[in-house]
């Protein structure tokens, strides 16, 4: 004979104050929880949605990002040639070469420094970019000093703005537009024509050249042949396989320092939950003496106490989670490991999150409520209605 689970939900309702304490306790670790998986997920969306499963990255081979690359334009020549290469409107190649610097900005509002990436690009690397949009003035154009910059730039760096001028590279530079990426790592740089930003930094060589592949399977072909050509020193990656790779250093350091915070945080909320169940099996001795005089078994008592722990750590998981979809409407700024320049981006929640979150919480009321749940199965029926 079952324990029916309203007896449960009854009794946490009897103690609202215990039950209060209790679950805001686990929600607040649920919340540390979600909000680190929320921030290593929007980190990692951030980046993989700055790059396009067709397109190629090609860099200097051993180098972890485009500022440490250095391609030389024998190389970029060669790259250009190769047939899986895709031909756009006049059978123009769909392929850019680019250069990749960083320069140092002033935050708005606090004048501290942030590397900021400066890309140089052609106007086919804008359109191998489809996510890019103006939102405000216009784009560059090419051979001049203009410069458009990415949302999340405009908006936190000083001269940034549209209208403002910024002065790098020995020349000013005018912000004649600014670009949304769809919150892609793109909306964290500046854009300008490569062959100005070059000359600016008296820089020869290319950092990186991207192209559309005309058949998406041939990839695995053409990294191979590269790799093997004994003029090329060069690595390829998918555009989107680029840019998670971006994120590896940045999101383990986040995941790890946030397991740890929530390991410790949970350790509390689970023994706040067993004194908790604790307290509400020393008030019911004699209620459970009752019960199993009535012949409800032991492992009955045992499931409506652990049931009962359970509730109590679902509704601290819920609470949780809800204070930490709130998170979706804040933007952060930290430095990407792997670049050194500042990269924008959002808490983001999805339905992963919000298992492993619920999950997490259920597990710390199973392992706060067994114990108690356990000495509550293992009373004698004469002592407990004897304390009555």
């Amino acid at each position: 004979m079952k324990v029916p689970l309203l007896y449960s939900y009854r009794n946490l309702w009897a103690r609202k104050l215990t039950t209060l304490l209790t679950a805001g306790g686990m929600a607040l670790v649920v919340f540390v929880f979600a909000a680190v998986l929320m921030l290593d997920a929007g980190l990692q969306k951030t980046l993989v949605d700055t790059g396009a499963y067709d397109n190629v990255v090609v860099t200097r081979r051993g180098a972890e990002s485009e500022v440490q690359s250095v391609i030389d334009r024998s190389q970029a020549a060669t790259i250009e040639t190769q047939p899986e290469v895709a031909l756009g409107e006049g059978g123009r190649r769909m392929l850019s070469k680019e250069s990749v610097v960083l320069i140092s900005l002033l935050k708005r509002g606090t004048d501290k420094p942030a590397n900021v990436i400066i890309r140089g690009t052609t106007p086919v690397g804008l359109a191998l970019r489809p996510q890019l949009r103006i939102i405000a003035g216009r784009m560059f154009r090419p051979g001049s000093n203009e410069i458009v910059t990415g949302r999340s730039v405009s908006e936190r760096f000083v001269g940034a703005g549209l209208g403002e001028s910024l002065r790098f590279g020995g020349r000013e530079w005018v912000v004649v537009g600014v670009f949304d990426a769809g919150r892609s790592g793109f909306d964290s740089e500046t854009w300008g024509d490569v062959d100005q930003l070059m000359q600016s930094f008296r820089r020869n060589a290319f950092s990186s050249v991207i192209f559309k592949l005309a058949d998406s399977p041939a990839f695995d072909a053409f990294a191979e042949r590269i790799r093997a050509d004994p003029r090329l020193t060069v690595d390829s990656k998918r555009e989107t396989r680029f840019y998670a790779d971006q994120s590896e250093k940045l999101s383990g350091f986040i995941s790890y320092l946030g397991l740890i915070l929530s390991a410790i945080f949970s350790i509390g909320a689970m023994i706040g939950a067993m004194i908790t169940m604790y307290a509400a099996v020393a008030n019911r001795t004699a209620e459970i003496g009752a019960l199993r005089a009535l012949g409800f078994q032991r492992y009955a008592i045992m499931l409506a106490f652990l049931a009962e722990a359970l509730l109590l750590a679902l509704v601290g998981g819920v609470v949780g989670l809800g204070l930490a979809s709130f998170m979706q409407f804040f933007s952060i700024s930290t430095v990407n490991f792997q670049s050194f320049a500042e990269l924008a981006f959002s808490f983001t929640l999805n339905p992963g999150i919000v298992l492993r979150a619920l999950l997490f919480a259920l597990l710390m009321g199973l392992i706060g409520g067994f114990l108690p749940a356990l000495r509550a199965a293992r009373m004698n029926i004469v002592d407990a209605l004897r304390a009555a």
